[in-house]
């Protein structure tokens, strides 16, 4: 398929397979740029006095990404790779998202040190992403806003297949990488808490991170060609040690996988969270399918769906279910244009009419650099 923006901040780095020289310094950078701007129809519960959420809403979705990075003459690649949320506060205070370092080569593999995500979330794929406006995401709350707990279950399955341990985020951890051999690749991730530069604040946590210590997570990615058909398959999991007396061990796991033939690509993933919490369990679940056409020119076409559900512990569930419709259309390197046709709702079975649902209508300019 023709080059996608992802709606996500979970960009890996960029390293040049050889520099002209060794041991001078590619002080490389870019990012990107999606600006949306959509029409909203959305049914909020409450009668008088209830929040309005129809009209025209903006969206923006930008970094600028540091990617220096320099080649010894051993072949050994160094580098670091600081992202810099565009908008104020995006990454936290100073505005900081992902910092890493890195160290790879061809046969070596990579390490990843520093605050980023996991292996099992990097590793993962699902349904194509047509044009820049996720939902495998908590993004589409830009225009249809979310009820209950969908509103603050960040890198969980209720709202995505791209899971972490009990939604920690760009926390202090270190990754390995293997090389890949005939298309198989893997990877290992450890973080000691969930002390991070972006602070994501999840119930059996605590700011200091001794609530959940010893996070391990674990990724395989298969990539391959078979004469016309390209096939992508992706499996995660991953524990952490719970410090609180009479709450389990949180987990996640998920599979997903994307097939290519002809233009089309079908993709589809599926995960859940047990984040072990005594009398309140939030166990998620979710699943994302999809399809994209790459048709002659510079049009390519996306219809995707992701569902999933929240439990929170007492028999009452909560529903976030989102479908996209997507064309987007290439304008020139790195420039591309984006509509889409979005429809969800979230439902709140503790709330009695506890339920949001809507309709919007939208555009993007993409800019990647």
């Amino acid at each position: 398929m023709k080059k996608q923006l992802l709606c996500t901040s979970a960009i890996a780095l960029g390293v040049a397979a050889a520099p002209a020289s060794a041991q001078d310094w590619n002080l490389d950078w870019g990012g990107f740029f999606q600006q949306h701007i959509a029409y909203a129809d959305v049914s909020v519960p409450g009668g008088v006095g209830a929040p309005d959420f129809d009209g025209i809403q903006m969206f923006t979705n930008a970094e600028i990404i540091f990617t220096p990075n320099i080649t010894l003459d051993n072949g050994m690649t160094f580098g670091i790779n600081v992202q810099m949320e565009a908008l104020n506060s995006g990454g936290g205070a100073d505005g900081i998202d992902e910092a890493y370092m890195s160290i790879s080569s061809d046969t070596f593999g990579r390490i990843d040190a520093g605050y980023e995500n996991s292996a099992g979330y990097k590793m993962m794929v699902g349904a194509p992403q047509v044009g820049s406006m996720a939902i495998n995401s908590p993004s589409a709350s830009a225009f249809i806003p979310f009820t209950g707990f969908a509103g603050g279950q960040f890198r969980q399955a209720g709202l995505s297949s791209y899971t972490e341990v009990a939604g920690n985020n760009d926390i202090a951890r270190i990754t390995y990488y293997t090389p890949s051999f005939s298309g198989f690749t893997a990877g290992i991730s450890y973080a000691p808490g969930t002390t991070g530069n972006a602070a994501n604040g999840i119930a059996n946590r605590t700011a200091g991170g001794t609530a959940l210590t010893d996070i391990f997570d674990i990724g395989v990615n298969y990539s391959q060609s078979f004469g016309t058909t390209d096939i992508t398959l992706a499996a995660r999991w991953g524990t952490g040690d719970s410090n609180v007396v009479g709450v389990s061990d949180p987990e996640t796991w998920g599979v997903g996988f994307q097939v290519g033939f002809s233009g089309f690509t079908f993709g589809a993933a599926y995960a859940e969270n047990d984040n072990g919490l005594a009398g309140g369990a939030t166990d998620q679940e979710g699943y994302s399918v999809g399809v994209a056409y790459d048709a002659a020119g510079p049009w390519t076409f996306g219809l995707e769906a992701y569902i999933g559900e929240i439990n929170d512990g007492g028999g009452l569930d909560d529903h976030y279910e989102y479908y996209k419709l997507a064309a987007n259309r290439d304008l020139g390197p790195g420039v591309s244009w984006t509509t889409y046709l979005l429809y969800g709702e979230t439902r709140n079975d503790s709330v009695v009419n506890g339920d949001i649902d809507g309709t919007a209508i939208g555009t993007a300019i993409n800019l990647s650099f």
